[in-house]
């Protein structure tokens, strides 16, 4: 039997649907910390005079921070190194940065120092000698470095024989550990002033001083000791850990931390489930409202989009964090866009040619939208790529879930709809009752744009030149200052719920009076129903987080903490950096695709209106003193994508029109390409507002704000398509136009292969 190509999408159709509802039933997604709770660390290694902190020594040193946490009992801990000499440390469940920092944060070089003498403020260190205080306060002077832990194999906690209880902690040293072992035991057994002690020393901090026992002085040392004190197993083996863990090849630096609650995630969850929900529904009932019965398909297709894409992501292993929930929301309405297309050229199909029926116009409608459906859908995936390499921290989920929903709703859309929309079509009943099908019958609207719709491109230069207004007030506002948030500027951000509401101001007063006063104070609304507390500082120590916490509390009848996030100022700038090279790549990206879909001159106008769209919602910003971040970043790079999807809808249809030959018509041309394809641009961006609206009113503060960023987008974005891509375009072309006789090869048509209509001229 031979397989058609109707045939081919069925069978498809069953197959993917059925693998994705396998995945969905049978496998857990795995859950970023902002959404299961707990600690993420970002550690980078630093050079010394001995070691290069390159690839292989960041490696070793993962190896022992590997060895550090599991020895803690950390359930299911990530580590992995991430580029030349950074550490990705992921503590699922870990909700004290102080512990977090504790665990890991001990980062220095260990090392066996002997006790010269006690010290008081008049002791000066000599070379390579330190002063620091014991386990009880006692300052010390203590020697150079003898051992290090290079030199230790192994450190065990363990009780001794005939014991009742008590603990030791084992230490075994290796060949390059014995003999400098041995000449400390001895240089100290010679000094009884300072009591015969050595020192062990782990990042600045001495965490054991014991006497050496008169038989070890005898015997020289060893290859081996025995720590002995009021140890229980708990302490005992911790102390075990940090003397076998201790020895990192170079140290390394916290340079990004964040902690997120649990319930934060779970309401995090919850809130973009019940968006995801309500915005189907919502755009489930509208896409009905404007096409009936293939408008029931496309939601029977939007369905599908949500089980192969959430399939996808489970089968991928993919982490799905708070901006990748965002993400698989935000395709809903590329989905919608791609059926959209599909029908509005359906409709123009039928109403050219209503005698040769429904099925022909629908397949001819699949057939016409295919070009723009690509080529917008390319351009969103570059977008998301993008993100995924250029962005850090949970936003790189938001680039994995949007380039999964792009690939998902582009199925559901072009395959599984189309199966359902083919076979309700051909039914006798909808046959008998063109109607009700959603293709056929006379579009008022439609009729008005093409026989009175308004003449926009008679003032092209002046749509150019108030896009140019917009752009300079854009600037005045980032030029006046944009309040950069913590991910690019570096410092603290601490949110607490609290046990009563208050005043913002109060708590700001409390926190300036513990000692915080250029601390930011605001509420938020982490779950998009409490209102929480949230207190954005410079770079401030795990104490200094705790004086917040206990200023917010004294206000407030107590606080407890459901998020911290804290960013070195290098990495901010470099964060800061990746935003700006990854908005000139995409603007690069989008430049080369569209030049090469479309002549030099669409491209260009494309992506001057994409630049100018980004640069409104910048200024926005700006002016609102909102906060740029990451997700906000996230928010503008789908922009870019969204903005050029619309261009190019409108562009393919310009260039149907022209077929690649030149015309001294080009305004009225362009004019009716703009009018032609408005029903689409209106109902897509209803539809996608609606999904936007329901996660900006669940989603929380940051996906609320990344949802207003995204409506103002598609708004202005639409503005900027009509007013200013189409008209700059025209004025382009009008200064070089295009001139058929000195191409050097013919234009193809992308249309060529799509037939009248008609069953006898229709190729699939």
């Amino acid at each position: 039997m031979k397989l058609t190509p109707a045939l081919w999408r069925l069978v498809s159709t069953i197959l993917v649907l059925g693998l994705a509802a396998g995945f969905t039933l049978f496998k857990e997604p795995s859950l970023g910390l902002d959404l299961r709770g707990g600690t993420q660390m970002t550690l980078q290694a630093q050079d010394t005079d001995r070691q290069k902190a390159d690839a292989e020594a960041t490696d070793r040193v993962l190896e022992v921070l590997r060895g550090r946490v599991d020895a803690l009992g950390v359930s299911e801990p990530t580590l992995a190194r991430s580029g030349e000499n950074r550490i990705i440390v992921e503590l699922p469940d870990v909700q004290d940065p102080a512990k977090a920092a504790e665990v890991i944060g001990q980062t220095a070089t260990l090392g066996f120092r002997e006790v010269l003498a006690p010290a008081n403020e008049t002791t000066e260190p000599g070379e390579g000698e330190v002063i620091l205080p014991d386990e009880s306060g006692q300052m010390l002077l203590l020697g150079p470095v003898t051992v290090d832990g290079e030199g230790i194999s192994d450190a065990k906690a363990q009780q001794p024989q005939d014991s009742l209880g008590s603990w030791v902690v084992n230490v075994d040293f290796n060949r390059d550990g014995r003999k400098p072992w041995k000449d400390l035991v001895a240089s100290a057994c010679a000094n009884p002033v300072a009591g015969n002690r050595i020192a062990i020393v782990l990042d600045e901090e001495v965490i054991s001083s014991p006497g050496i026992v008169a038989e070890m002085c005898q015997s020289g040392g060893g290859i081996a000791t025995s720590i002995t004190g009021d140890f229980s197993f708990e302490s005992a083996n911790d102390l075990a850990i940090l003397i076998k863990a201790g020895a990192l090849p170079v140290p390394v630096k916290i340079i990004d931390q964040r902690t997120v609650g649990p319930t934060l995630g779970a309401a995090a969850i919850d809130a973009s489930i019940k968006a995801s929900i309500l915005g189907l529904i919502l755009t489930g009932i509208f896409i009905v409202f404007a096409y009936r019965l293939v408008g029931l398909v496309a939601t029977i297709g939007l369905a599908s989009y949500a089980l192969i894409s959430y399939g996808l992501l489970v089968w991928i292993g993919a982490t799905l964090t708070l901006p990748g929930l965002a993400g698989f929301v935000l395709a809903i309405g590329l989905a919608i866009d791609a059926n959209v297309l599909v029908f509005e050229r359906a409709k123009e199909e039928y109403a050219d040619v209503p005698q040769a029926g429904l099925a022909p116009a629908l397949k001819t409608g699949f057939n016409k939208a295919w070009s723009a459906i690509l080529d917008s859908n390319v351009t969103t995936v570059l977008a998301a790529v993008l993100l995924f390499f250029l962005a850090a921290g949970p936003v790189k989920g938001f680039g994995v879930t949007l380039t999964i929903g792009t690939i998902a709703s582009m199925f559901s859309a072009l395959v599984v709809a189309r199966v359902i929309a083919e076979w309700a079509v051909k039914r006798k009943f909808v046959i008998n009752r063109p109607g009700m099908s959603g293709i056929a019958g006379k579009n008022r609207i439609r009729i008005w744009l093409n026989e009175k719709g308004p003449d926009l491109m008679r003032r092209a230069k002046t749509w150019v030149m108030l896009t140019v207004a917009v752009a300079a007030v854009s600037i005045g506002g980032i030029v006046a200052g944009v309040n950069m948030g913590v991910e690019f500027t570096g410092g603290r951000i601490l949110e607490f719920t609290t046990t009563n509401q208050v005043n913002p101001e109060r708590v700001r007063e409390a926190v300036s009076d513990a000692g915080f006063p250029t601390a930011v104070v605001q509420t938020s609304s982490g779950d998009g129903i409490n209102e929480n507390i949230t207190v954005r500082t410079g770079k401030i120590s795990e104490a200094d987080a705790v004086d917040i916490k206990e200023a917010v509390a004294s206000v407030t009848g107590g606080a407890k903490q459901l998020k911290s996030d804290s960013i070195d100022p290098t990495l901010g700038k470099e964060l800061r950096n990746k935003a700006l090279l990854a908005f000139a790549i995409a603007i690069g990206a989008q430049m080369l695709y569209m030049a090469w879909r479309f002549r030099w001159t669409w491209a260009v106008s494309a992506i001057v209106s994409m630049t100018s769209v980004v640069l409104a919602i910048v200024g926005i910003w700006a002016w609102w003193d909102k906060p740029i971040d990451g997700v906000f970043l996230a928010a503008i790079l789908s922009i870019i994508g969204l903005a050029v999807n619309d261009t190019i809808v409108v562009f393919d249809r310009i260039r149907e029109e022209l077929h690649g030959t030149s015309t001294e018509n080009l305004r009225p041309m362009v004019n009716e390409a703009i009018l032609s394809t408005l029903p689409r641009t209106i109902n897509t961006g209803l539809g996608a507002m609606l999904i936007l609206g329901a996660l900006a009113v669940f989603g929380g503060d940051s996906l609320r704000d990344f949802s207003l960023a995204l409506i103002l987008g598609l708004g202005i974005g639409t503005l900027a398509t009509i007013f200013t891509a189409s008209s700059l375009a025209v004025l382009l072309e009008e200064r070089w136009p295009f001139n058929p006789e000195k191409k050097p090869k013919k234009v193809i048509d992308p249309y060529a292969h799509v037939g009248n209509g008609r069953e006898d001229g229709a190729v699939i």
